[in-house]
C-alpha cells in the first residue's frame, strides 16, 4: 500500500478539516465498536465514551496517543440546534486499535480543554467553548513522538499600516500518552518578525525537508511571503528554522502527506489560488530531502480539487489536478474552457508528461460529469497505487485507471425532526487511511443535515469508515452523543 496520512477530515468542506485512528483498548480492553453491514444501514451512535490506552510514542502525526494506531480527528458538535445558525464544534478525536477504529474510545475537547485563548471567534451561533475546526491539523512538533495539535486562533484587529485583519496565530496544544493534554494553555508559535504582526492564515502540515521532524506552513496575512517553520519546535513554540522566500498566494495552501511509519520523505507543498467560484490556477513547490521547499514554483492546469499520492505505483508522489464542479455564477461566467471541464490532470512525480482522464460521468448533469467537490488519494486495494476517490453528486466515485467504482452511503430520512430530500442524503467522501494495519485503505465518508448546505453540511453528524469500495464497513457511527462527552 503507499504510505500515506489520511486526509485531515477537520479541514474538508476541505475534508479537509482535516483528521484519523482508535486504540479499542479501552478498560475493558474490547475492539471497535463497529456497525457492521451493507450500505442501507444508518450509523448509530456509541453511547459508552472510554478513555483510549496509553502510549509509549509514534512517528504518525495522526496517532495522537502514540499507541500505533491512528486515530481520526473530526468535527464535533456541541450543540444540535435547527433553528440556530452558525456553527458550535469542538474536537473529537477517535481512537485507533488492531481492529481499526473505534467510536466507544473517544475524546472531545471544547476550546477551554486546548487552553486556547478565548478571543477573536466570532462565528455565528457559536458558544464560548467552540474551535474553529477548520483550522486545526495535528503535527508532532516538538518530536516526542506523541502528535500535537495545532490551532489557528483569531485574536483582536491589527493593522500594520496597509492591511487591517484579525491576528492570526496558530497555537500547540502538547501531546502525551494520553492524547492532547487538557487544562494546559496552548503555547502560540513564534512566526518571523515580518508576519508577526498580522499572523498566518491557511495552516498546513508537512516534512518539507524530509528529515522526519514535523513543519507548518502558512501565508502572512501582510502579504509579503508564505512561512515555512521547520520542526523541531521547542516548547515555547520556537521553530528550528524559518523560511521566507516563498511568495505569497491569495488563495490556500495544500501539503502533500507525511508518511505515517515515520520513514523520512519531503513533502511538497501546493499553493491554490483564489477563487470565487471558479476553477483557479495552482502552483506546486516541490520539496527536496536535506534542503526543503524550492522556491522555483511549477505552474500547475486550473482545478479547485488536487490530492498528492502515488498514482502510477512508481514508488513517487504525484500530484492530481481536476475540475471541482464549482462555477462563478456571474453572467457570461457559467462555463468552464474545454481543457478544464470535467477533467482531471496527474503531474507523475517521476517528472514525465502529465496524464489526462474525464472525470466520472453523470447522464444528467448539464455539464456531463458528477464533479462536486474534493478528491482523495486512496489505495483501497493495497497494490501500491492510488486511485481518487471523487466527489460526486450521488457521493463518490473510485476512479482507478479505466475503471470507475461507485461509493455509495446515504444519510438519514429525516434529521433535526425534518424530512431530507432523496437528492441531500448522499454522504461524501473526506478521506482515506489504513486504520486497522492490513495493508489496504479504508475510505473515510460522513453526512450532516443543513437546508442551505445539504450533504456538503459544515456539521456532519454520521460517519462511514468502508471496507474498501464495496458496500460493507469496517464502522459506522454517528457523533450526535458526543456533544454529551
Amino acid at each position: 500500500m503507499a504510505s500515506r496520512s489520511t486526509s485531515h477530515v477537520l479541514t474538508v468542506g476541505a475534508v479537509c478539516l482535516v483528521l484519523v485512528p482508535l486504540t479499542g483498548c479501552g478498560p475493558d480492553g474490547g475492539g471497535p465498536s463497529s456497525s457492521k453491514g451493507t450500505s442501507a444501514g444508518q450509523p448509530s451512535a456509541p453511547t459508552e465514551s472510554r478513555a483510549p490506552s496509553r502510549g509509549k510514542g509514534s512517528k504518525d502525526p495522526d496517532d495522537l496517543n502514540g499507541d500505533g494506531h491512528r486515530d481520526l480527528v473530526l468535527p464535533a458538535p456541541a450543540r444540535r440546534d435547527p433553528e440556530k445558525t452558525g456553527r458550535d464544534e469542538r474536537v473529537g478525536v477517535v481512537y485507533g486499535s488492531a481492529k481499526g477504529l473505534d467510536p466507544a474510545t473517544r475524546t472531545v475537547h471544547g476550546r477551554g480543554d486546548l487552553g486556547l485563548p478565548a478571543v477573536g471567534d466570532t462565528t455565528p451561533g457559536a458558544g464560548p467553548d467552540h474551535v474553529p475546526t477548520d483550522g486545526v491539523v495535528t503535527a508532532d512538533l516538538d518530536g516526542d513522538g506523541f502528535s500535537d495539535v495545532v490551532t489557528t486562533v483569531e485574536g483582536e484587529m491589527a493593522d500594520d499600516g496597509n492591511i487591517s485583519a484579525a491576528r492570526s496565530v496558530p497555537h500547540v496544544t502538547w501531546g502525551g500518552p494520553g492524547g492532547p493534554e487538557k487544562g494546559a494553555g496552548a503555547t502560540p508559535v513564534k512566526l518571523p518578525e515580518g508576519a508577526s504582526k498580522l499572523g498566518v492564515t491557511s495552516v498546513v502540515r508537512g516534512d518539507f525537508d524530509g528529515d522526519g521532524h514535523h513543519d507548518v506552513a502558512g501565508l502572512a496575512q501582510n502579504q509579503s511571503s508564505a512561512v515555512v517553520l521547520y520542526g523541531p519546535f521547542t516548547r515555547s513554540g520556537e521553530p528550528k528554522r524559518t523560511d521566507t522566500s516563498l511568495p505569497f498566494t491569495d488563495g490556500e495552501l495544500a501539503a502533500d502527506a507525511i508518511d505515517p511509519s515515520g520513514k523520512p520523505r519531503a513533502t511538497s507543498l501546493l499553493a491554490h489560488a483564489v477563487s470565487d467560484g471558479e476553477q483557479s490556477g495552482n502552483t506546486l513547490y516541490p520539496a527536496r530531502r536535506g534542503t526543503g521547499l524550492s522556491a522555483e514554483g511549477r505552474k500547475l492546469r486550473a482545478g479547485n480539487a488536487q490530492a498528492f499520492g502515488d498514482f502510477d505505483g512508481d514508488g513517487k508522489r504525484d500530484v492530481a489536478i481536476g475540475d471541482d464542479g464549482s462555477r462563478n455564477d456571474e453572467p457570461g461566467n457559467e462555463t468552464e474552457p474545454s481543457d478544464v471541464s470535467g477533467s482531471l490532470t496527474v503531474y507523475p512525480g517521476s517528472g514525465g508528461a502529465p496524464v489526462d482522464q474525464r472525470s466520472p460521468v453523470a447522464a444528467e448533469d448539464p455539464e456531463g460529469y458528477e464533479g462536486a467537490g474534493g478528491y482523495t488519494a486512496a489505495d483501497p486495494d493495497g497494490d501500491g497505487r492510488d486511485g481518487i476517490l471523487v466527489a460526486t453528486y450521488a457521493g463518490a466515485t473510485f476512479v482507478d485507471g479505466d475503471r470507475r467504482t461507485p461509493v455509495s452511503r446515504k444519510g438519514p430520512a429525516k434529521a433535526d425532526g425534518r424530512k431530507v430530500r432523496a437528492k441531500d442524503r448522499a454522504a461524501r467522501p473526506v478521506g482515506a487511511a489504513d486504520y486497522d494495519g492490513d495493508g489496504k485503505d479504508e475510505l473515510v465518508l460522513n453526512w450532516g443535515s443543513g437546508d442551505s448546505t445539504g450533504p456538503y453540511g459544515q456539521q456532519p453528524t454520521h460517519w462511514w469508515i468502508t471496507d474498501g469500495t464495496g458496500s460493507r464497513d469496517k464502522t459506522s457511527f454517528a457523533t450526535t452523543e458526543f456533544a454529551k462527552d
